[in-house]
């Protein structure tokens, strides 16, 4: 009776240890495919701190001012509407469970960007930026760090931590130069292994 039992745990074990291998491989299948979005999302992001960055270090002219604001509106509202889209025609492929977890953790982090300005306005009566920047830029890291370790992705793991150095590091300098600081984690975090993940895919597709 007893080895009964045991050889039935230990196939439950195996059979579980299974799934969560290929719930891991669907997963890494998914971000292998869908590395356009952290192209899409690092590019959009870096475009805008880096533009901003200049901006206040260099003097444009009225018109340059005007499309980079304007830009700063149309880049994420495109990048919005593209990954509505793309989440639409690739439903069946973000309804694991895996995906489903990550949505519920971007999700989260992005309710706590919010509530971090809301607390820092009813704490300090006034937003500090050169704080603000620092702290997001930390919990989009710890959002990074968790998806890649979700993922059993080491790139992702990396730029995540990378990050999280860079959101340390920004709050030393004021916040014009924090802006160059953050657009280099966009590159790093999302530019980086968005292509790197993309290309994978090319090559297998290839092969």
């Amino acid at each position: 009776m007893e080895k009964t039992d045991k050889a039935a745990i230990l196939y439950e074990e195996a059979e579980t240890q299974k799934m969560i291998a290929e719930m891991i491989n669907v997963s890494r299948e998914h971000i292998n495919s869908h590395g356009i979005l952290f192209i899409l999302w690092g590019w959009i992001n870096f475009i805008n701190f880096f533009t901003e960055y200049l901006s206040g270090k260099f003097t444009f002219s009225y018109q340059m001012l005007q499309i980079e604001r304007s830009a700063s509106i149309v880049l994420p509202l495109f990048g919005l509407v593209f990954t509505i889209i793309y989440a639409i025609l690739h439903r069946e492929r973000i309804n694991t469970y895996i995906s489903i977890t990550l949505r519920y953790v971007w999700i989260s982090v992005f309710l706590c960007l919010i509530l971090t300005n809301i607390i820092q306005f009813n704490v300090l009566r006034q937003i500090y930026f050169n704080l603000q920047h620092p702290i997001f830029m930390l919990f989009i890291a710890f959002a990074i760090v968790v998806s890649g370790g979700i993922l059993r992705h080491k790139i992702i793991i990396i730029g995540g931590i990378i990050f999280a150095a860079l959101a340390l590091a920004s709050s030393f300098f004021p916040l014009e130069d924090q802006l160059l600081v953050e657009s280099l984690g966009w590159f790093i975090a999302f530019i980086i292994p968005g292509h790197i993940t993309y290309s994978r895919r090319k090559r297998k597709i290839r092969e």
